[in-house]
């Protein structure tokens, strides 16, 4: 019965997505709006450095600010407290 549910699913997603991949209208890029100014694009390194570099550093700093702001001294893990108590 469990596969049925699932055949079911999956019948209805890929039906929906077809549907509203058929029924969706273009985007009709060739065509101006009025007071459309584009501007010039960007070249692959701006791209990449845009939407790759730019996120890794702002994670990174992140990251970094969190690990040295963080106040607690003791770091302990699940394994390493069960097994102290163990030996002792």
């Amino acid at each position: 019965m469990d596969k049925k549910n699932a055949l079911r699913a999956g019948a209805l997603a890929a039906g929906t997505t077809l549907m509203m991949l058929l029924m969706s209208s273009p985007a009709l890029a060739l065509t101006r709006d009025d007071g459309d100014d584009p501007g010039h694009g960007l070249s692959i390194i701006q791209t990449v450095g845009l939407y790759v570099v730019a996120p890794l550093v702002v994670f990174l700093v992140i990251a970094g600010l969190v690990m040295v702001l963080d106040k607690s001294k003791v770091r302990v893990t699940k394994g390493s407290s069960s097994k102290a108590a163990a030996k002792a």
